[in-house]
């Protein structure tokens, strides 16, 4: 997990930093609205944007039923009371109808919009190792996993509902503007000397940007400390799931002193920020609480000496405290959204940083900087001058120039931290880090008989111990029986019944039972071209050496490049090579001697 995330360069001024804003929000929504699952997801929407509609005409028409009844109420028209009562309780049979399946397109719409999301950020974060590489990136990002599991989500929730809970707002707006304005009347200004027409519609508009104003000078540190705050909330959660993946690490040195002092460092930030929030969040309630109270009574004490007069019955009372609320709610969309528009300018910098630095380190790989991969014509593996940096570049870390032709088998040592396992995930194609050229031979560095790396800790996914062995091909891709066989081979002949069973098999195994059965897996693939970064370290040296015995004999024409340090691995190779230090403190790749 990178130490720095991506931030966006703040644009200045608040009409540019808006404008930076929504051109975000365009080119993270644009994609799903243009892909093979347009018409679908805008037939959606326009079925959803009509159910809006729909019930913002029934919303205007409710009003015009409430000022019936209380009309017929204070005349005493028992009939026309009854008829309203029977008209208004048709009316709400139907809203009920348009307010259940607007919910339920809404959120057919968002589990739609968000599989395509999820789909296309995984591809691009598992195209060409990115997630590996991305950890070495200068403009990296923070818990990835929060950006795919939960901020794309909140972006598609959050994009919904605020971009139709406005249009809903600007279409209620409009319609009820013009009832409020027809009921308002007229006020004279004494101070003017002018009649002041649909004064109601005047007093809802300051009403509603004096409240918006006083909202947004409140509420502006929303954005930022919920940026902040799903930001370590994240630490902390990674923080607790890698002490569960390292449990028994931890208990053999006793390091839950350390481990606590770690816990409570990361989420006293948790607790300092949600302080933050908290105490923003209350000024920003105590504010719109009273808001919203005095919006209940106030448009009742100005409409009500024209009632008193005599020039506005009750029911037109009723319904312009009805409109007026309408209109003040719609002009006060922004002070009841503010809290999730700030939520919606923090997931959307944190997607635009994952995304934009997901896109700079696979326009990296496209661009093949540092090492140059090519296919070899004639079958062998050869490096050409390479020289492999760390990722920020300066003094070689190794060099190596090296041929491997096909059937070979390959050693090579050399003391730890020399650049071994460099050169090897130079190969694999991880580690572009650096100069030279590295001619592959066919299939590369993938499976299907090609090649196959096997690194000193094994990959066990949380699943069934077939799917474990067969890794990364399906569970079902071969045989039980060929399973259970080659399990057997490599001794582990006591786990060959628990095929079916699922649980978390590198917590369970043992490090040397999870590397055999990677050469399970070995055993399984048949790859042409089989890399092995010290993967019987953690076995016994007989153990060792019987797996490269299965190997040799059960593999016979497979290429055989090993890194190991014990000497007995001399006689399952034909070739040893080791990795020296020259006087710069360069580590050398020569024959040994």
């Amino acid at each position: 997990m990178p130490a720095r995330a991506y931030n966006p360069p703040a644009p200045t001024g608040r009409l540019s930093a808006a404008r930076q804003f929504l051109s975000d929000v365009w080119r993270l929504t644009r994609p799903y609205w243009s892909s093979e699952e347009k018409w679908a997801a805008r037939g959606l929407l326009a079925a959803i944007v009509v159910l809006n509609l729909a019930a913002v005409f029934m919303e205007v028409w409710f009003t015009q039923i409430n000022a019936d009844i209380f009309n017929a109420l204070q005349e005493k028209d028992q009939s026309g009371f009854i008829h309203a009562l029977l008209v208004f309780g048709g009316l709400a049979l139907v809203f009920i109808a348009v307010a259940v399946y607007r919910l339920y397109l809404n959120q057919m719409l968002q589990i739609r919009w968000r599989r395509w999301l999820t789909e296309r950020y995984l591809g691009d974060w598992l195209e060409n190792q990115t997630y590996y590489r991305l950890q070495f990136a200068n403009t990296g990002t923070d818990n990835p996993d929060q950006r795919i599991a939960e901020d794309l989500r909140g972006f598609v929730q959050l994009t919904l509902s605020l971009s139709l809970g406005f249009l809903t707002n600007l279409v209620s707006l409009v319609s009820f503007l013009a009832i409020l304005w027809s009921l308002s009347g007229s006020v004279k200004i004494p101070w003017l000397g002018i009649d002041l027409p649909g004064y109601m519609v005047w007093v809802a508009l300051v009403y509603a940007v004096a409240g918006t104003w006083i909202t947004h000078k409140i509420g502006r540190p929303l954005a930022r400390l919920s940026f902040d705050q799903q930001r370590y909330e994240a630490d902390f959660r990674f923080a607790l799931v890698r002490l569960r993946e390292n449990a028994e690490s931890v208990a053999l040195q006793q390091g839950e002193a350390q481990e606590a002092r770690g816990f409570g460092d990361r989420f006293a930030r948790v607790v300092a920020n949600w302080w933050s929030l908290m105490r923003t969040q209350k000024r920003l309630v105590w504010f719109t609480s009273a808001y919203g109270q005095i919006a209940v009574i106030f448009p009742l004490l100005v409409a009500a000496p024209r009632y008193f007069s005599g020039t506005l019955p009750l029911g037109s009372l009723m319904q312009t405290s009805q409109a007026f609320g309408q209109v003040q709610g719609s002009l006060s969309w922004f002070i009841d959204a503010y809290v999730n528009l700030a939520d919606w300018h923090a997931t959307t910098s944190r997607l635009t940083g994952f995304h934009h630095a997901v896109q700079t380190v696979r326009a990296a790989g496209r661009d093949n900087a540092g090492v140059e991969r090519t296919a070899a014509m004639d079958g062998a593996l050869t490096l050409d001058g390479l020289a492999l940096t760390l990722p920020t570049g300066g003094t070689p870390l190794v060099r190596a120039d090296l041929t491997v032709q096909p059937g070979d088998t390959v050693l090579i040592t050399g003391p730890s931290g020399s650049g071994k396992s460099t050169i090897l995930r130079a190969i694999a194609g991880i580690w572009p880090f650096g100069h030279g050229r590295i001619a592959l031979p066919a299939g590369g560095t993938s499976t299907a008989n090609g090649s196959m790396v096997l690194p000193q800790k094994p990959y066990l996914p949380i699943g069934t111990l077939r799917a474990a062995v067969t890794y990364p091909a399906a569970a079902d891709a071969f045989e039980a029986e060929a399973v259970r066989e080659v399990l057997d081979a490599v001794g582990m002949a006591g786990f060959a019944d628990r095929l079916d069973e699922e649980d978390h098999w590198s917590q369970r195994l043992s490090g040397g039972e999870q590397q055999r059965i990677a050469i399970a897996r070995a055993l399984l693939h048949k790859p042409d071209w089989l890399y092995l970064d010290e993967a019987t370290s953690a076995c016994d040296p007989e153990t060792e050496e019987r797996l490269y015995g299965l190997l040799r004999a059960r593999l016979p024409g497979t290429t055989l490049v090993s890194i190991g340090h014990r000497p007995s691995l001399a006689a399952f190779h034909d070739r040893r090579l080791t990795v020296r230090r020259n006087g710069d403190g360069i580590g050398e790749l020569a024959a040994a001697g």
